[in-house]
């Protein structure tokens, strides 16, 4: 569990390291603000990735044949996270998740619940798209899977090259996604 205490505690320190005084006026409930907000923020640290499945663990029975290649795609899903080599915000980050249903569906909400969750944790881009699909694997019992995401780096665009329009693409892709050119090339044409 996140450590509310601890962090006011480091905040106080980091704002005296900056030179201000953590008792001023506007700076006195800082600590405990910031720390309210890295809870929820970073939420997805109380979990592993089998507890999310869990968590959001709503499928349907669906009638699909077997080797079936219809898709279930839910795209521009919103997400933010925190890179955690710097601490900076990722953001206008945007999943896109496919899978290829294996005798179940899950809810579409459920898709954006597990992005979101997968996201509230310190982060590296690439590490989420796997995290989102190992999460989806699990939930749906479906090895297909396939995760693109866009976003922007503040650690690329607010400091060091401060190149505000640089946009960072990764690519997951799990069973045939992997193996086919021909469900690549569809699932680009959606995602």
């Amino acid at each position: 569990m996140i450590d509310t205490k601890a962090i006011e505690e480091h905040i106080r320190g980091i704002l005296a390291a900056l030179g201000d005084d953590p008792e001023r006026e506007g700076l006195k409930d800082t600590p405990k603000r910031v720390a309210k907000m890295y809870t929820e923020v970073f939420e997805g640290m109380n979990y592993t990735n089998e507890e999310i499945a869990d968590m959001f663990n709503k499928t349907f029975d669906e009638d699909t044949a077997t080797g079936s290649d219809d898709l279930v795609v839910v795209r521009d899903i919103n997400v933010f996270s925190y890179c955690e080599h710097h601490l900076a915000l990722m953001y206008n980050m945007k999943v896109s998740v496919a899978y290829i249903p294996k005798g179940k569906v899950i809810g579409l909400s459920k898709i954006a619940r597990i992005a979101d969750m997968a996201a509230k944790r310190l982060q590296l881009q690439e590490r989420l798209g796997n995290d989102i699909a190992e999460i989806m694997s699990l939930v749906t019992g479906s090895k297909d899977v396939a995760v693109m995401i866009e976003g922007c780096h503040s650690c690329m665009t607010a400091r060091g090259i401060k190149n505000v329009n640089a946009k960072t693409f990764t690519t997951t892709l799990r069973g045939r996604f992997e193996k086919e050119l021909a469900l690549q090339q569809r699932i680009r044409g959606v995602m």
